[in-house]
């Protein structure tokens, strides 16, 4: 009879006394403690089962749960007798800032000091019995929601010391999801403050910590070195490129493939496969998302589980804001092709504005693209680069993005899909009726407000043709010309049915020293695609000169002239 699937279970303890499914990762244990590693820092993309795995590590290295082998008889980790033995043998302080998503510095350090407050409430046995004297009572006493920066800072500090004297043995430190607060401050505007606030609690947890054997961070980003963790020099960083506990998180193919029988769902293998393989962590491939699986078992259908099931504002906001090159570089993804670019792993929250290597940095680590290949080379100036070779994840993220771009235009949707249909009905005047309308909706939702304005139109425009790529994917091929210069982009619409027509479209941003009217603009842009002989590529392709229409668009602010030639 196949198990309870528990879905969104993350108690390591309660999974195991009710026997829901449960994939074995307990050898994570032994790896990660025979790394002998002070402080680790995991990455991993959400829902991979990071808080289930740091809850596990809590029920076995925790003093609190001592001589319970029923949580762990039957797994790998028991065959071992060393770590039967090293079971519940040490003082742990285990945190999350999973919740914490405040939208200012006040409400953030205000939740973080409330969960400091219950870690404190948890060990109040302290005060009896834990030798304090009246200097530490104090301290004990002064850690409530409403302490000082300064208190706050020391509190994991000072609870090791107390854990340590108490119990005779250094303490394990296990702080998950380190950096939530890390994007809601990027997100909301109070990232330079946050900074200085963290930098402070993790040098005095995990540097200047004398009562502490080993640490874990697990995250979805490894935050810049230089922003929060300069002082740790101390830091083993485990991120999606590095072998540590490559299989450790998320489900390898041979485990779902299990799964999939045990379920009564074998031949669905191949199904599963094209939507939900994908992930790579290191060189172990054929790695798979467990809340997909999981509600995939559960439901017996496909569906967007992992895609879907949190907010994916950030990466929308990155792609719909980006410049050309980022758009561009998404048409070649949702096109099932790679692209190429420079990345440093390390994600520098307040350069994802101006710097596009922290855009793809942010987007590997989130679990969106995998490094399909990594190729290392010296410049001739002596340096060593890295350029990775990136890829959607796999077809479950591709629906995700697709439904993204889609929502761009919600706005007026009814706007945008009477213009798509008047595009293949040839109706000119409906095309600028409802494309006016469009730009009028969702002009400024393209453009950052951080770049000078005369770059607005380039960015909707390029959002539009991500757009008609996704709503017409299953009619047309749509390519777009890479080698336009600024105002200017090429679009390409190549008919997947013989029966449809082949549509070439040219886009300028009026140049009011030449153009005095909208009208003299859509018309340059109707002459460039004549001179330019656009129409030869469709034509080598088998489409005859009749079949093939041209629109040249004008834009002056949002303002939109279409032409036809």
């Amino acid at each position: 009879m196949a198990r309870t699937l528990g879905i969104g279970k993350q108690d390591f303890e309660k999974v195991r006394k009710e026997g829901a499914f449960y994939v074995d990762k307990t050898k994570f244990i032994r790896e990660w403690w025979e790394s002998e590693d002070d402080v680790t820092l995991i990455a991993r993309p959400r829902r991979f089962g990071k808080t289930l795995n740091m809850n596990m590590l809590e029920k076995f290295f925790s003093v609190q749960y001592a001589g319970r082998k029923d949580l762990f008889q039957g797994l790998t980790i028991w065959d071992d007798e060393k770590y039967r033995i090293l079971q519940g043998t040490y003082p742990v302080i285990s945190l999350s800032f999973a919740n914490v998503k405040e939208r200012s510095y006040a409400a953030t350090v205000h939740r973080i000091n409330q969960i400091l407050t219950n870690l404190y409430s948890a060990n109040r046995f302290l005060m009896h019995d834990g030798n304090l004297d009246d200097k530490e009572r104090r301290f004990f006493d002064s850690v409530d929601v409403d302490m000082d920066e300064t208190t706050a800072t020391m509190a994991v500090h000072q609870l090791s010391g107390y854990l340590s004297r108490y119990y005779g043995k250094k303490v394990i430190i296990l702080l998950d999801e380190y950096d939530t607060p890390m994007q809601e401050a990027y997100v909301n505007g109070y990232w330079d403050e946050l900074v200085s606030f963290t930098r402070s609690i993790f040098n005095a947890s995990f540097k200047t910590n004398p009562y502490l054997e080993r640490a874990i961070m697990t995250g979805i980003t490894r935050v810049s070195k230089e922003s929060i963790f300069s002082d740790l020099n101390n830091l083993e960083v485990v991120t999606a490129t590095s072998e540590k506990y490559a299989d450790c998180f998320g489900f390898r193919e041979e485990e779902v493939f299990a799964a999939l029988d045990e379920y009564g769902l074998s031949s669905k293998k191949q199904e599963v496969k094209k939507w939900y393989d994908g992930f790579t962590f290191g060189r172990q491939n054929d790695i798979y998302n467990p809340w997909s699986i999981l509600n995939y078992l559960d439901r017996r259908q496909i569906g967007t589980y992992w895609a879907n099931s949190s907010s994916n504002s950030l990466a929308g906001k990155l792609i719909r804001e980006g410049s050309r090159n980022v758009k561009e570089c998404f048409e070649y993804l949702l096109q099932g092709k790679s692209i190429i670019v420079e990345i440093d792993e390390q994600i520098v929250y307040d350069q994802l504005d101006e710097d596009e290597s922290a855009i793809w940095s942010l987007l590997l680590a989130s679990g969106y693209l995998k490094v399909k290949n990594v190729n290392t080379y010296a410049t001739d100036f002596g340096e060593w680069r890295q350029e990775y070779e990136l890829e959607l994840t796999n077809f479950e993220v591709g629906a995700m993005f697709r439904l993204m771009i889609r929502k761009w235009f919600g706005r007026s949707a009814g706007g945008y899909n009477d213009f798509i249909k008047a595009l293949l009905n040839d109706d000119v005047k409906g095309m600028n009726v409802y494309m006016n309308k469009v730009a009028m909706a969702t002009f400024s939702y393209f453009d950052t407000g951080k770049s000078p304005s005369e770059e607005a139109p380039e960015r909707f425009y390029h959002g539009f043709v991500l757009g008609l790529m996704v709503e017409l994917a299953d009619r047309y091929v749509l390519t777009s010309n890479r080698e336009s210069g600024f105002g200017r982009y090429d679009v390409m619409m190549e008919p997947r049915r013989p029966e449809d027509v082949g549509i070439i479209m040219e886009f300028k941003v009026q140049d009011k020293a030449e153009e005095k009217e909208l009208f003299d603009t859509a018309n340059a842009a109707l002459k460039q695609i004549k001179e330019k002989k656009y129409e030869t590529v469709l034509m080598e392709k088998g489409i005859s000169s009749e079949k093939i229409r041209c629109y040249g668009f004008a834009f002056c602010g949002k303002q939109v002239l279409i032409g036809k030639g």
